[in-house]
């Protein structure tokens, strides 16, 4: 069978087109996805190239069924890793498969259950600081939930407002300078010359130093708190051995980084869609009103707000916080024809795959009743969390905590907006720009 050739966008095209790109990459993307199909690749020159994909079946064969062949980019497993160390999302192979192993029972829906009044206690306190009679922008509250949701589930009270505070500062700043790192590279040697990079590691290191006297405290109090610090001291390998205090404070980081970025995108694109259509609202708070009054537990009325998860469920469709995922390829191979030499660099978008007409009726419409049911139906093209064996292993842990808060949220307030338009802004995470919102008392 004769190999099919891949449509390629010049590297003209390409430079002709950088600053859009930088700005906001994924016009380009839908227009030659438009113009050359589901699979193109970008000439980037000196003989380098990308292949973009928006195409399920290659997406589900890449990530599912010949994963083992295909590891993360250097984004990750090199320029992330700088300043986040080498954990769950920054290795791969052995490394990876033994870390994942040992981490996976911290994240079962049981250990979870655990951990649901803690996460309850941390959204009330951040939803408490909702203004109401004016126009705010709401993402910095959710950035501020996700990530004392994250940091209270860690660690309890063990950490401080004020330590609590400047993780926060750091991890946030780490992450802006990576994006400014991995959008500018021709910058690389004024960032190493200016001293940028060298003072980003530093601050890096303020944090581990944080985190390793936050682990040795509880270590020496000899008390449990049953929260993910007690569960990740407790976790071990196959022969027995706990981790060492640098894998855990780097898978620390990752919690943090992973855990509350995404998180806090994604409760804000619900929040504006939700200010869109007020219907949606008044069916969130019913189900909220009859499941707080049919449940005994949280773990119960996370049970019962079905609708409410089915909302947050089309609101990853149409924004997903993980917006893309790449892949490189340590052996040569092929897919439907098509021949994929080994090293290739391959971007699957889960923005264009989650509003591809084949798979979804309106795709462009907010629906939550095409998730009746749960997620499982759409699950060949629907990837909000990624796929396989790499799939989050803090899906659940995200779920409940984006359920609860929308709950809360829309139990207490009607939520409507200046203008209708939702703005984004595709950095690492596909991010929000400009959520003002306007909240009144319900």
């Amino acid at each position: 069978m004769a190999n099919i050739d891949i449509p390629t966008v010049s590297s003209f095209q390409f430079l002709k087109n950088a600053n859009l790109i930088l700005r906001n990459p994924l016009p380009f993307h839908r227009e030659n996805f438009e113009k050359l199909g589901d699979i193109f690749q970008v000439d980037l020159g000196f003989r380098k190239n990308v292949i973009f994909c928006r195409d399920a079946n290659f997406a589900e064969y890449v990530l599912k069924k010949n994963h083992k062949n295909y590891h993360k980019s250097t984004i990750q497993t090199e320029d992330m890793a700088k300043y986040l160390g080498h954990g769950l999302l920054t290795t791969d192979g052995e490394e990876w498969r033994k870390q994942r192993r040992m981490i996976q029972p911290a994240f079962h829906k049981k250990q979870l259950a655990q951990l649901l009044n803690t996460i309850d206690a941390a959204i009330k306190t951040e939803i408490d600081k909702v203004e109401t009679g004016k126009a705010i922008d709401i993402f910095p509250i959710f950035n501020d939930l996700a990530f004392q949701t994250v940091v209270k589930s860690l660690f309890s009270s063990a950490a401080g407002q004020e330590e609590i505070t400047r993780l926060q500062y750091i991890t946030e700043a780490a992450q802006k300078m990576l994006v400014k790192e991995l959008r500018q590279p021709f910058k690389g040697w004024w960032f190493k010359l200016s001293g940028k990079i060298k003072h980003h590691l530093e601050l890096t290191q303020e944090a581990r130093d944080i985190l390793k006297k936050i682990v040795a405290d509880r270590r020496q109090s000899g008390q449990r708190q049953d929260d993910l610090l007690d569960m990740l001291l407790d976790a071990r390998y196959e022969d027995g051995e706990a981790m060492s205090e640098k894998q855990l404070i780097d898978e620390i980081l990752i919690l943090f980084t992973a855990g509350h970025e995404t998180t806090s995108n994604a409760l804000t694109f619900t929040a504006k869609l939700l200010a869109n259509h007020p219907e949606i609202q008044d069916k969130i708070a019913a189900e909220v009103k009859e499941a707080r009054a049919n449940s005994e537990n949280h773990f119960e009325f996370l049970k019962n707000c079905t609708y409410t998860s089915q909302v947050v469920e089309e609101s990853m469709r149409l924004y997903p916080p993980v917006y893309f995922i790449d892949r490189v390829n340590l052996e040569d191979d092929e897919f439907n024809g098509i021949h994929i030499p080994k090293n290739s660099s391959l971007l699957f978008s889960l923005y264009e795959i989650h509003r591809n007409e084949e798979h979804w009726k309106n795709p462009e419409g907010f629906d939550p009743d095409r998730f009746e049911g749960g997620g499982n139906k759409h699950e060949p093209y629907y990837f909000p969390f990624g796929a396989g064996p790499r799939k989050c292993i803090g899906n659940n842990f995200a779920m409940y905590e984006m359920i609860m808060t929308v709950a809360e949220l829309v139990s207490r307030f009607k939520i409507s907006a200046p203008s209708a338009d939702i703005e984004i802004q595709p950095l690492i995470t596909l991010k929000p720009k400009n959520a003002i919102l306007e909240f009144t008392p319900r």
